[in-house]
């Protein structure tokens, strides 16, 4: 069997994609950046933590194939940013994103009995100049407020991207060919 730990509706629908049947899982992790961790580690951390954790789940009722954990976070000028607290603070988020090129990392991890494989997506997204008319419009319809960065490339959001280079679904917050490459060496058959 395979479990996602997520309750992401994103995550599902990604991963529904692939063909494979999985049920959900929804460990709670603490997801504070350690010290100087760097995105890199930090995003690596979470997904294994994760994946980790929901092992952890399955152990107390029976002893599960694999667990899928993700996390996927925006970064710009080396500096993490996370979801909004409120409508404001996605508009200051928008506004540090305008105009410019900012990585995204997704991080994608499978738990099994044999230890936890791993993978990294890293995607380039370029906005272009948003109003600041635009970013309040944007904030007040609820999309960007539990978004990494402020911002879902698959709604609303799509508008202000001008150039993406890397993963797509990476952005969204799950890697297909990276998740795709760690179930295939698991021995699971996708489609």
């Amino acid at each position: 069997m395979i479990y996602l730990a997520s309750s992401s509706p994103r995550r599902r629908d990604l991963l529904s994609q692939l063909g494979v049947s999985f049920q959900i899982l929804d460990p709670e992790v603490d997801e504070s950046i350690r010290g100087a961790e760097t995105p890199d580690a930090l995003v690596r951390r979470l997904a294994a933590l994760k994946a980790d954790a929901g092992r952890r789940l399955l152990d107390d009722k029976g002893s599960a194939d694999l667990v899928l954990g993700a996390d996927t976070i925006v970064v710009l000028d080396n500096q993490v940013l996370g979801k909004p607290r409120d409508a404001a603070h996605a508009c200051e988020l928008l506004t540090g994103l305008s105009g410019r090129c900012h990585r995204v990392l997704s991080a994608v991890a499978l738990a099994s009995a044999d230890g936890t494989g791993m993978r990294l997506s890293e995607s380039r997204v370029c906005f272009r100049k948003v109003t600041r008319r635009e970013c309040e419009a944007y904030a007040a319809t609820g999309e960007p407020l539990d978004k990494a960065g402020g911002y879902a490339i698959q709604g609303r959001a799509a508008a202000f991207v001008r150039d993406l280079q890397g993963s797509y679904s990476g952005v969204v917050g799950l890697p297909l060919f990276e998740t795709a490459e760690l179930l295939r060496e698991a021995g699971v058959t996708l489609f």
